[in-house]
C-alpha cells in the first residue's frame, strides 16, 4: 500500500501523484504544520502516540494520517 501512495509516474492517479510528501506539500493547516508550530514539533520529536483527527470533509484529514503513517514506517 505505501507504494501506491509514493508513485510518482504518469500512469498513477492523480491522488497519488499529488499526495503530500513533504510538510510543505499540505495545503492549508499552517497553524498547526508550519515550523515550530505544536503539531509539527510533536511529530519531529517523535513524540505522538495517537491522534484523533476532525473537521469538515476535505480539510486533509485523511491525507495527514496517511502521511504520518508513511513517514513513521
Amino acid at each position: 500500500m505505501k507504494e501506491f501512495f509514493l508513485k510518482n509516474d504518469a500512469d498513477a492517479p492523480l491522488s497519488a501523484r499529488l499526495f503530500p510528501r513533504r510538510f510543505e506539500d499540505f495545503a492549508g493547516q499552517r497553524h498547526l504544520l508550519s515550523d515550530g508550530k505544536m503539531l509539527r514539533r510533536v511529530i519531529e520529536a517523535d513524540k505522538m502516540s495517537s491522534a484523533i483527527f476532525y473537521g469538515p470533509p476535505g480539510c486533509g484529514k485523511t491525507a495527514l494520517a496517511k502521511f504520518l503513517s508513511l513517514i513513521h514506517i
